[in-house]
């Protein structure tokens, strides 16, 4: 099944483009789980589930118990299979949510029981789980240092408008093509007349644009009212759909 990472500079609208295409994806008939990697941890509400699963990484006990060991000692394969068919919580569209939640990291970097079991569960989920798996990333590529995405089979770049994000968007590809991953999309969000513009220098990084998403007060609206983007409709989800369509050709 396919697996999607959805990347980006902060702000730009990752989640709501995770969101939505989870929802789009089940409604085709797939089974969905999405997971949210991004310590804001706003995937639910873009998903329309009222209240946020409790993150994983705030279950100590279970986390010591699998990961951890005596005098420090942590397991590198801590056991994980079970973690979606307990912790994911299903929303709108029979869509399943698992919320990672963040690891305290020091000034050398964490190696601790919460990285190890969290490291573990994504290359479960990656490579074991059969379902359409959509993976709502942190801000910027301190992600693909730690090599989580590695067997992803596409990533989208979302960007907008604006030199930094266009930049950060040559730096994702840079590392994630040293961890192996080939198929890159980008996705030009809240698009003006410069869109054309955008998707010029884009190319000058070797990545494609696959979708526009033009900027849309719905999208607003859906935010102010606190309901998903799907249920509030407009030009933006319009042109989801598109990106949808273009996404699952990926895997033929």
């Amino acid at each position: 099944m396919l697996k999607i990472a959805i990347s980006g500079k902060g702000g730009v609208g990752k989640t709501t483009l995770s969101g939505t295409l989870a929802r789009l994806l089940a409604r085709a008939g797939y089974d969905v789980l999405a997971i949210d990697a991004d310590p804001s941890m706003n995937l639910a509400s873009a998903l329309g589930i009222k209240e946020r699963p409790r993150p994983l990484t705030e279950f100590k006990e279970l986390i010591d118990e699998r990961a951890g060991g005596p005098a420090g000692v942590f397991k590198l394969n801590p056991k994980v299979d079970d973690i979606v068919e307990k912790f994911g919580v299903t929303g709108p569209d029979n869509v399943k949510l698992l919320v990672l939640g963040t690891v305290e990291r020091g000034g050398s970097g964490c190696m601790c029981p919460a990285s190890s079991f969290l490291k573990a569960l994504m290359r479960h989920v990656i490579l074991k789980i059969n379902s359409v798996v959509i993976l709502d990333m942190e801000a910027g590529v301190e992600h693909l240092g730690r090599g989580t995405t590695r067997g992803i089979d596409i990533m989208l770049i979302v960007v907008e408008p604006g030199a930094r994000s266009i930049e950060t968007a040559g730096r994702i590809v840079e590392l994630a093509r040293q961890i192996d991953i080939q198929k890159f999309g980008a996705v030009i969000n809240k698009a003006g007349k410069d869109a054309s513009d955008i998707e010029v220098k884009l190319k000058g990084y070797g990545i494609e644009v696959i979708g526009v998403i033009p900027y849309d007060e719905a999208l607003v609206q859906a935010d102010l009212e606190s309901v998903a983007p799907i249920d509030k409709g407009g030009t933006a989800i319009e042109a989801i759909k598109m990106i949808s369509e273009k996404v699952l050709i990926v895997k033929g």
